[in-house]
C-alpha cells in the first residue's frame, strides 16, 4: 500500500483527543504523524512553475479559511496540483508535551495528509473517530460512517520525506556569530526586495485569475457565500430527486382492477397518495410492495381508501 522510505525509529501517531498511538520510551526517538485536527490544509492547481513560489502565495490563500492565531506555511507538489499546508508551532508543541514525549527525542514531524495518501479503507483512531480519503484529502469522520475501517497500526507505514520543522522561538546566537548573520541579512534582504516583487505580481495574477473565475460563471463575493447557496440547492436536489423516486414507485405499484390512484400531493415535505378501491383483504398486499421497496411510510384504511404518507 505505501511505497515510502524505511525508518528505523518507532513511529507515534498524535492527536488532540485520542491517546497516542505507538510505542514510545523517553530517550528514544520517535517520528510523529500528526492528525488531521492540528493542521489545515488545501489540494489546489496554480499557476506557478515552484514549490519556492507558491510557499510565498500561502499566507493569502489561506488568509480566509483560518481562525486567528500564529502560522506557519509549507507546500509540496502532487503530481499536477499543490498540496498545501498551515500550522501553529506553538499548539502542536503542547500537544506533543501534553502527550508526554519529549521534544529532544523526536525524530521528524509529518502530516497525516502526508503518510496515508494511499489508504483505501477507514483507520480508527480511537473509540468513535477515523481517518478517511476523500478526494485526495484525509479527513476525520465518525467510525460509524465507514462501513469498511480497521485499526491504525502505525508502525506499518512507511514515511515520506515530507517533513516540518517546528519553530520553537529564542535561538541564541553569539556575538561573533552576529557579524556573520548580518552581513548575509543584508545580501538576502536586496534578494527578497527583488522577490517580494516578483511574488506580488504573481499573487495579483492569481487574483486575478480567481475574480475571472467569478465573474465569469455569476459567483457571489465570497467562498462563504458560494458555499452556502451551494449547500442550499443541493439540499433541493436531493429532496426533488427522492420525490421524483416516490412518486415513480407509488405509480408503479401492482393494482387491481377495482383499484385506482386518486391523489397525488406533495406538500409540507410529505408525499400524499390516496388509492381507492381496496378492502382491508388486499390492502395488505400493496403495502408489501411498499416494504419490498423499502419505502419508511404511515398508512391508514378508510372507507375503501387507502391513504398513505412518505416524509422527504
Amino acid at each position: 500500500m505505501f511505497t515510502r522510505f524505511k525508518h528505523t525509529t518507532n513511529v507515534l501517531f498524535v492527536d488532540t483527543i485520542s491517546s497516542v498511538i505507538g510505542e514510545y520510551k523517553k530517550g528514544e526517538k520517535v517520528d510523529i504523524v500528526l492528525s488531521p485536527k492540528v493542521y489545515w490544509v488545501k489540494k489546489m492547481s496554480l499557476p506557478v512553475k515552484s514549490v519556492r513560489e507558491v510557499k510565498k502565495l500561502l499566507p493569502s490563500i489561506f488568509e480566509d479559511s483560518l481562525p486567528d492565531g500564529n502560522y506557519s506555511y509549507t507546500a509540496y507538489k502532487d503530481k499536477d496540483e499543490y498540496m498545501l499546508f498551515a500550522y501553529e508551532d506553538k499548539k502542536i508543541l503542547d500537544l506533543i508535551s501534553q502527550k508526554g514525549i519529549a521534544h529532544a527525542d523526536i525524530a521528524s514531524v509529518h502530516f497525516a495528509q502526508s503518510e496515508f495518501e494511499a489508504v483505501e479503507n477507514g483507520l480508527e483512531i480511537n473509540e468513535e473517530e477515523s481517518i478517511y480519503l476523500k478526494d485526495g484529502l484525509l479527513l476525520v469522520v465518525p467510525t460509524i460512517w465507514l462501513e469498511n475501517r480497521y485499526p491504525l497500526e502505525i508502525n506499518n507505514i512507511k514515511l515520506s520525506k515530507h517533513t516540518i520543522r517546528l519553530q520553537q522561538f529564542g535561538h541564541i546566537v553569539d556575538k561573533k556569530s552576529l557579524y556573520t548573520v548580518g552581513a548575509v541579512f543584508i545580501a538576502l534582504i536586496v534578494i527578497l526586495i527583488v522577490e517580494i516583487f516578483v511574488a506580488s505580481s504573481k499573487q495579483d495574477r492569481v487574483l486575478e485569475s480567481k475574480d475571472a473565475l467569478f465573474s465569469k460563471y455569476d459567483l457571489q463575493a465570497t467562498m462563504f457565500q458560494n458555499r452556502s447557496t451551494h449547500q442550499k440547492y443541493s439540499t433541493i436536489h436531493q429532496r426533488q430527486t427522492k420525490l421524483r423516486e416516490m412518486i415513480a414507485l407509488c405509480l408503479d405499484l401492482h393494482l387491481q382492477s377495482s383499484q385506482k390512484i386518486k391523489l397525488i400531493e406533495y406538500k409540507n415535505k410529505v408525499l400524499y397518495v390516496v388509492i381507492d378501491g381496496v378492502t382491508k383483504q388486499n390492502h395488505e398486499k400493496l403495502l408489501a410492495q411498499l416494504d419490498a421497496k423499502n419505502i419508511v411510510y404511515k398508512s391508514a384504511l378508510k372507507n375503501s381508501s387507502l391513504k398513505i404518507e412518505v416524509s422527504l
